[in-house]
């Protein structure tokens, strides 16, 4: 019995957010109500700006989610982009005459064969990954304009760069009390939406972050949800996903000891392609209705961008894309909100530096402080941002995020290493 207990105990804090955690938690919404209140910069945690960035986080989130499955396989997959491509047009095609949900499910199969391509030209034929990778996302979008010729040139609001609008909407769904949804003909209460307008010190910043996630919150970014949860599950808690980390750490043992290393790499690489053709279909059915040529926007790299940034966990992999989902969601907002996020970054940096401090780590410490203070001091200065460096903060964050986390990371053994078995019988 006490056994049970106590392993039932680490199962709860495995879920539970440790009390560091909480209070990491805690001090960042300090320091965001205290910008807000005090430096007049926009609510950094407003529900309407985290609605949009967990929106904008879903094809992020999904492409690191493939990114993340072929990785831990040893497949390395730069040709997530070319990937989402082919899911936008397999989307769109198949959306435009029977369907929101069969267009889903056709982005997910042209993400696949994306992904058959890129495991036949790696895992059979044993062509360098990288150049693979980067055949299918120069071959992706060649691929799509002629089919786009062929197929909707002369259509109605169609063309060779544009697809007829998607039949149908997903849909999306209110938790009702908490953000004002319907029970039956009944309008519920909004007692998040009472409290974010309230302007209260910190409940207010609470309030409209918790909104943002259970207010108007799409079908689909339920099921990106269910599909991080299910392959949290199945490769960490599954003998296949212990045979499929057990390859990408070394084929030749696993090999060894009867593991279908080719095959698994086939499911890997597969499901990867599906994964991001998913996110392709996202752009397609959730954000824009349709089909533009050019509407993944670099999302297949910034999503390998998020998995590196997670170190190849299924929970870092999420933390990375709604971090790159809200500072997106940021670049939608007025020049205000991107020199909060300069100020919050500047007084998060001086916290850490001072914490830094405390524990004897002198020379990181001075670092911090240093970035931090230069921070506060472009804010103080720079009263209004260029749109052009708005437009590009997601990916000067980006840039930042892999630079920070760089010395951190720990990669799979044989990630994007060739495998041949012949090898071993030598």
């Amino acid at each position: 019995m006490t056994a049970l207990a106590r392993r039932g105990a680490t199962a709860w804090f495995r879920v539970v957010p440790m009390p560091r955690m909480l209070g990491l938690a805690a001090i960042g919404l300090f320091i965001v109500a205290t910008a807000h209140q005090m430096a007049g910069v926009p609510a950094m945690t407003g529900s309407g700006l985290v609605g949009a960035a967990l929106r904008l986080a879903v094809p992020i989130g999904l492409a690191a989610l493939g990114a993340l499955w072929s990785e831990r396989a040893g497949v390395a997959n730069l040709g997530l982009e070319g990937m989402m491509i082919l899911g936008t047009w397999s989307a769109a095609w198949v959306g435009a005459a029977h369907g929101v949900w069969p267009g889903v499910v056709a982005g997910a199969i042209g993400g696949a064969l994306g992904g058959l391509l890129h495991a036949v030209a790696t895992v059979t034929f044993g062509v360098d990954q990288v150049i693979s990778g980067v055949a299918i996302n120069l071959l992706a979008p060649g691929l799509v304009r002629y089919l786009s010729t062929i197929n909707w040139s002369g259509l109605p609001q169609a063309g060779s760069t544009q697809s007829p609008p998607v039949r149908g909407e997903i849909g999306a769904f209110t938790v009702p009390v908490l953000a004002g949804g319907r029970v039956g003909g009944w309008d519920s209460p909004d007692l998040l939406g009472a409290v974010e307008r309230g302007d209260l010190f910190m409940l207010s910043e609470v309030a409209g972050l918790l909104r943002g996630v259970v207010a108007d919150v799409s079908w689909f970014t339920l099921l990106a949800v269910v599909l991080f949860a299910g392959t949290w599950l199945v490769l960490w808690r599954t003998p296949f996903g212990l045979r499929l980390r057990f390859i990408g750490e070394n084929p030749a043992a696993a090999d060894s000891l009867g593991v279908a290393v080719y095959r698994i790499k086939y499911v890997a690489v597969v499901i990867s392609g599906a994964l991001a053709g998913l996110g392709g279909a996202f752009l397609v059915t959730v954000a824009s209705g349709l089909y533009r040529e050019g509407q993944t926007a670099g999302r297949g790299y910034i999503g390998l961008a998020a998995m590196i940034f997670g170190n190849w966990r299924v929970g870092g992999t999420a933390t990375g894309s709604l971090l790159f989902g809200y500072t997106d969601a940021l670049q939608l907002r007025e020049s205000g909100a991107v020199r909060g996020l300069i100020l919050l970054t500047g007084l998060a940096l001086l916290v850490l530096g001072g914490g830094l401090l405390l524990r004897g780590r002198y020379r990181a410490s001075l670092s911090s402080l240093g970035v931090g203070v230069a921070g506060i001091v472009l804010f103080g200065l720079v009263h209004r941002v260029p749109p052009q460096l708005v437009y590009a903060t997601p990916y000067a964050v980006t840039l930042v995020v892999l630079v920070v986390s760089a010395r951190r990371l720990k990669m799979p053994a044989a990630d994007g290493l060739p495998y041949r078995r012949r090898e071993i019988d030598r």
